[in-house]
């Protein structure tokens, strides 16, 4: 019987953003199940309301965007219930000091000004332009995403910033990191871009690095198959063999 899996979504993202996966893993007995965050507001207790809604026993986990780092946490909580792990579109460091830090905490609150003074869709529409391919800009992949955006609110949305602008750092978890690993991103993705995942792939000897063509940032919904062929590669890696 293969272990359970937990797809974690990122920022303002919902089961929407893995459902083609769910279903590929679940074509194949594997159960799965998309937690959401409610208002939490840091990573560490999304990644406790995580651990408590989890099913017995080992599980594997994977996470996309904010979720990997949420996955990062689980890690960091209990990581002797992680059996495999795989971390899409993401990074490992906390927010930077000065300047830059600065111009992100500024982007993040004028991006929850738009938000609250003209609703989700509309913040919706200048952000995702910078999470997709430009190709994708303003397709059926894109009216996807606005409207799962458009499904959260802007409480929501203030609270997960919250847990983005306090994430720790979370280059210490890699070298202890004993299970299986993979790491994915588009080729470009402009927000989390491949070089840090190729850093990261460095930083964990043994990991796996899949590289996900014509995409961006959104990569489980701009390229469905690809992911779920690495998802489904990853539930079979067998470490020892």
């Amino acid at each position: 019987m293969p272990s359970p899996c937990i797809l974690l979504p990122g920022l303002l993202c919902d089961d929407a953003v893995w459902n083609a996966q769910a279903r590929a893993l679940g074509a194949r007995g594997i159960a799965c199940s998309i937690p959401d965050y409610a208002e939490l507001d840091s990573l560490q207790a999304m990644a406790r309301s995580v651990l408590d809604s989890a099913p017995a026993g080992r599980f594997a986990l994977a996470g996309h965007s904010m979720g990997a780092r949420v996955a990062l946490e689980v890690v960091r909580l209990a990581p002797e219930r992680v059996q495999r792990l795989a971390l899409l579109d993401t990074g490992i460091d906390p927010l930077p000091a000065g300047e830059a830090g600065e111009r992100e905490r500024a982007r993040r609150m004028e991006l929850l000004d738009i938000a609250r003074r003209d609703g989700m869709r509309a913040m919706g529409r200048e952000w995702a332009r910078g999470m997709v391919h430009p190709s994708r800009w303003d397709s059926p992949v894109f009216d996807a995403i606005l409207d799962m955006l458009e499904r959260k609110t802007p409480a929501v949305y203030e609270a997960q910033i919250r847990a983005l602008l306090g994430r720790p750092d979370a280059r210490p978890l890699l070298a202890g990191l004993a299970c299986p690993v993979l790491l994915g991103c588009g080729r470009d993705d402009a927000w989390s871009p491949l070089a840090r995942h190729e850093e990261m792939h460095a930083l964990l000897p043994g990991s796996r690095l899949a590289v996900f063509e014509h995409s961006g940032h959104m990569v489980t919904m701009e390229q469905p198959e690809a992911v779920c062929d690495a998802l489904l590669d990853w539930m079979a890696w067998d470490p020892a063999a």
